[in-house]
């Protein structure tokens, strides 16, 4: 409905009322503060608040982290997209604000338990590497430390393939003169690769080692000096107690579960301090008193004036804006209009000074995508879905709650159309009657309250046409409001009247022509009168077009080449135009794919069977139309309004509102007026 007033105030106040009165602003949520470096040459200084925003900022953290660990156990799945903030009483969050210290030692806690679980792990997974690493050398009975005694020699190692014992002695004794006393032992033998340990006279451990390396005889790099079963039976057992603490640990960690509420809300209660304290840092001020500067709806302008000074002393007063300064940008729209907000903001926010088109916009939405998906069963669900949605998550973002709403009566104005054009989940209607229920097969059981739109197609296409042609008229109607209410006479009958005239004039003598009577199957008879009328309103159009487009050069010659060319423009409003076509198309490709489906289903049979074929069927492929058409509706929908209805007037450069308020995740308190 309208761009709100925005008015600039200047507040100055004593610097020990300064965390309050910042405190009470941000709990207004009504303040947009304004903050410009002071300069070198300033006489005012800000306080260094980074060691206490840095200390709050980390608290949060370190809640956000508690509840995301939490989420592993019960009760720690929360409604997800659709769960919304929790709405809490003042009392409440006062309660929680006075424990904050008893909540830090149980998150301390919580966190270190897990950081001890983690070390838990660590232990686990190295003992089982060194529980796997050992396995071969399970049956090694000695240290593998033992290198031999005085006289003997211990060689413990690998050699590359499958040995047999007696080739491990033949290899090691192959270079000695004399029978060697050498003794082996397979340990195992798997992964191409066979583990031994050779014992032999301590004079003969060089030639022996030779022979052995000479095959791939390699010394293990097992950090380990005791017996591998010895070892491998400690590791087992430390990974029991590993285990065991670490179920401990999760008990310990599962006994917060019920504080979550209280996490969240200090989670919140730390981000909002966090946040007073960057605005704190960036305050000017001098040894006594602070100044702060902002934007606030001009309605509220005096009553946050009188109650700053009443409680906090302050002195606060009205300013005039800058002329390089741009006010911020809040829209205040009717609950229906309010819900398009989202597709305005997506395209760019008005300037102050600019009509804010949202509540025209918000019609034509509504009304082109009821067109464009068009079936009464798929408009039907939807506005359930929503209107349940709306319903059983009251405190949803503010942002998802708009899309919602306008999904609703997106969804109301499908199932219009859908009546309108006679389809209900495409034909099931009359698939179900003709297949079950022994209707005639040439009846039609749900009959359109206006036409078939896949019976007469070019109908629905000369319609859609008209509504465009409304649609762009519309637009260009506001563009000259807005000349109007610039007091732009001129421009107003130069560049809006001349075209009202110049195209009203080319419909009307386009209306009786064969060609359009070849494409569209109408028929038009106008008087002498309305012919002539149509010739004349089309040349002065044109002709005030040719003369005044150019109006700001002086040269004559120029206006004129300047004025032809924006009159070639009569092309692009041509193309505007049968962009609407895509009504019909998404129209006709919704009732085409849903006929489809019920035709698949329903092509089986009537048995008692081929029922739960065709509920499966119809569940399946409809649900996958609803939701291919409606994003396609969604987006064209959007190009309607953002390239044909926009490009005739829109010119967006506005700022949102973006006021200093609390900064909260999970709650949102219940606030006194």
């Amino acid at each position: 409905m309208a761009i709100v007033k925005m008015q600039k105030l200047g507040i100055c106040a004593l610097n020990r009322n300064r965390k309050a009165i910042l405190e009470t602003l941000q709990s207004m949520g009504i303040m947009e503060m304004r903050l410009e470096d002071l300069g070198e040459t300033s006489d005012l200084s800000e306080k260094d608040t980074q060691a206490a925003r840095s200390k709050y900022e980390k608290r949060a953290a370190c809640f956000e982290d508690a509840l995301t660990l939490l989420k592993q156990y019960p009760g720690g799945k929360t409604g997800g997209l659709f769960s919304g903030k929790e709405s809490l009483e003042r009392s409440v969050y006062q309660e929680a604000i006075r424990n904050r210290h008893q909540f830090n030692v149980e998150v301390a806690d919580l966190l270190s338990a897990e950081r001890k679980i983690q070390e838990c792990g660590v232990v686990i997974q190295k003992d089982e590497n060194l529980k796997e690493s050992l396995t071969p050398w399970r049956n090694l009975d000695i240290p593998m430390s033992m290198t031999g005694t005085r006289k003997t020699s211990v060689l413990i190692g690998t050699l590359p393939g499958i040995w047999s014992t007696e080739k491990v002695l033949a290899t090691a004794s192959g270079s000695l003169s004399e029978p060697a006393a050498v003794f082996c032992e397979i340990l195992s033998s798997e992964n191409g690769m066979t583990c031994i340990w050779v014992l032999c006279l301590a004079d003969e451990e060089r030639s022996v080692e030779e022979s052995l390396r000479s095959a791939g005889f390699v010394r293990p790099s097992l950090p380990v000096t005791g017996i591998p079963a010895e070892v491998i039976a400690g590791c087992e057992n430390e990974i029991r107690e590993q285990k065991q603490q670490i179920e401990n640990l999760k008990d310990r960690i599962a006994s917060y579960a019920g504080e979550r509420e209280n996490f969240r809300i200090m989670a919140d209660y730390y981000r909002t301090r966090a946040e007073k304290y960057r605005l704190l840092g960036q305050i000017p001020m001098s040894r006594n008193v602070f100044f702060l500067e902002g934007w606030v709806p001009a309605a509220q302008a005096e009553r946050i004036g009188q109650f700053l000074s009443g409680k906090y002393g302050a002195f606060v007063e009205t300013e005039e804006k800058r002329e390089d300064e741009i006010e911020p940008t809040l829209l205040k729209n009717n609950r229906f209009a309010e819900s398009a907000e989202g597709v305005l903001e997506s395209y760019g926010l008005p300037q102050h000074g600019k009509v804010d088109p949202t509540a025209v916009m918000s019609v034509f939405y509504v009304f082109f995508f009821g067109m464009m998906l068009s079936d009464a069963g798929y408009g039907i669900v939807m506005a359930l879905i929503c209107s349940i949605l709306l319903l059983k998550h009251r405190n949803l973002d503010h942002g998802l709650k708009r899309f919602l709403k306008l999904f609703f009566f997106c969804g109301i104005s499908t199932a219009f159309w859908g009546f309108m054009y006679g389809g209900f989940f495409g034909d099931v209607i009359d698939v179900v009657a003709h297949t079950w229920m022994g209707v005639p097969a040439d009846t039609v059981v749900l009959k359109p309250l206006w036409f078939a739109p896949l019976n007469n197609p070019m109908r629905l296409l000369i319609w859609c046409l008209f509504f465009g042609i409304i649609h762009l008229y519309t637009g260009l109607g506001i563009k000259g409001f807005e000349m109007l209410r610039d007091r732009d006479i001129t421009g107003f009958f130069s560049d809006v009247v001349s075209w009202y005239l110049f195209l009203t004039g080319l419909i009307l003598m386009l209306l009786p022509t064969d060609l359009f009577h070849s494409i569209s199957g109408m028929t038009f008879v106008f008087s002498d009168g309305v012919s002539v009328s149509a010739r004349v309103c089309a040349a002065a159009g044109a002709l005030m077009i040719l003369l005044m487009s150019g109006r700001s050069r002086k040269n004559w010659a120029i206006r004129i080449a300047l004025g032809a060319y924006d009159l070639y423009g009569v092309t692009g409003w041509l193309s505007d135009v049968l962009s609407y076509s895509r009504l019909l198309a998404l129209g006709l490709a919704t009732g085409v794919i849903a006929n489809v489906i019920n035709m698949m289903g329903s092509m089986f049979g009537s048995g008692p069977a081929k029922v739960i074929i065709f509920i499966v069927v119809f569940l399946l492929g409809h649900t996958l139309n609803i939701a291919i058409n409606a994003l396609g509706a969604y987006v064209h929908t959007n190009r309607l309004q953002y390239v044909e209805f926009f490009g005739k007037f829109y010119e967006a450069g506005g700022r949102p509102f973006a006021p200093f308020q609390t900064m909260t995740k999970y709650i949102q308190i219940k606030e006194e007026k």
